[in-house]
């Protein structure tokens, strides 16, 4: 994709956060999924690390190198002509630039990062080393002359035995991603509970992420929360993958 193109789409899903409230953009994972999203309605795309491993017979977590997911999107990306943002887990142990490069080079315009750091063991990264990261990622977006859309995840809720005792390390981990120059922070693991949604909704201003699933969850309680954003992790597959079942299941012997 020329140079040209992929900052327009840069710049169109910056205008579609500001715009949509929340902003979905479903999960896709291959060509033929991204078709099927763009032709129900959706301006922006994004894809996700989960089913994207899973279409391709490799584990989440980094299963992939990033150039092998570097080389799995290029195609998504050239199927459609809406921006598509990029799951890029922890960043496969890459420094900041190389990633922003390599996105660049495949036509994507956002990106997701998170504090899992999974070719390290699985630690989380500290509130300050992720930060430190994301600081890096703007910095290299910035210095490439495209205006890539960073979500900074945490995963502080996932790890926690009870999610509300994390609330407010929580809460400072996200406006130290927002004051690094993430453009929106997605708290994953809370998408069923309304009060720790309303309280990290509250804590920052900018736009947070959140996991739904496609049928089960209701657009309008995420818009009543604050929710700026919304995207289906690996849901909105699980969820085709029953309706698949469904479908076969009298036809099987």
């Amino acid at each position: 994709m020329d140079f040209h193109t992929t900052v327009e789409r840069a710049q169109r899903l910056k205008h579609l956060h500001a715009q949509d409230k929340p902003l979905v953009l479903p999960t896709v994972w291959d060509a033929w999924s991204a078709r099927t999203a763009v032709a129900a309605g959706f301006p922006a795309l994004t894809v996700g690390s989960h089913p994207l491993a899973d279409s391709r017979g490799a584990e989440d977590h980094e299963g992939q190198t990033f150039e092998e997911v570097m080389a799995a999107v290029r195609p998504i990306i050239a199927a459609v002509d809406v921006p598509v943002s990029v799951d890029l887990e922890s960043g496969y142990g890459r420094k900041p630039a190389e990633l922003v490069a390599g996105l660049i080079e495949v036509g994507g315009v956002g990106l997701n990062i998170e504090d899992t750091v999974h070719s390290d063991g699985g630690r989380v990264r500290s509130t300050q080393e992720h930060a430190a990261f994301v600081a890096d990622l703007r910095t290299a977006a910035d210095d490439a002359g495209v205006p890539i859309w960073v979500n900074g995840r945490t995963d502080l809720f996932v790890h926690a035995q009870d999610a509300a005792e994390v609330l407010d390390e929580a809460i400072e981990r996200l406006r130290a991603l927002e004051a690094a120059g993430a453009d929106s922070v997605y708290p994953v693991g809370i998408q069923d509970d309304d009060a720790l949604l309303a309280a990290v909704t509250a804590a920052v201003a900018v736009p947070v992420n959140s996991t739904a699933h496609p049928v089960r969850h209701d657009l309008d309680r995420f818009r009543r929360l604050g929710v700026g954003r919304i995207t289906y992790g690996p849901l909105l597959q699980l969820a085709m993958a029953d309706t698949m079942k469904d479908m076969l299941r009298p036809w099987a012997p």
